[in-house]
């Protein structure tokens, strides 16, 4: 019975939320409010300048290094393990791996933000 009212209670908070999320917005609408630019001032050029791809490789770039930083995290308390050899083994692949991914960036130039 617990769980049938912990349901209905929070489908009903939900729901209220919700319908006050999309509600209350609505009601003070005015010219400045609907306008693309909320800041204040007209705008001076166009909103679609588009982005250097050197930027979107970089980022692309940084999230594939930290996610194998990311793999590295548990080394510490992976070493008071049984299976050490596995363990080491696994490790300096992953470091290998991150040695050998940088300098390749490195000598294609993909780490230089100006061309």
């Amino acid at each position: 019975m617990n769980l049938m009212w912990t349901l209905a209670i929070n489908t009903t908070l939900a729901l209220a939320l919700v319908t006050i999320a999309f509600w209350l917005p609505q009601m003070s609408v005015y010219a400045e409010k609907s306008s693309p630019y909320e800041c204040g001032f007209d705008p001076m050029g166009s909103a679609r300048l588009p982005f250097s791809m050197k930027f979107f490789l970089v980022a692309i770039t940084f999230l594939l290094f930290d996610l194998e930083i990311a793999l590295l995290l548990p080394l510490p308390w992976a070493s008071q393990t049984n299976k050490l050899m596995g363990m080491l083994f696994t490790s300096l692949f992953l470091i290998s791996l991150l040695i050998v991914s940088l300098a390749y960036e490195w000598l294609q130039k993909g780490l230089e933000w100006s061309e």
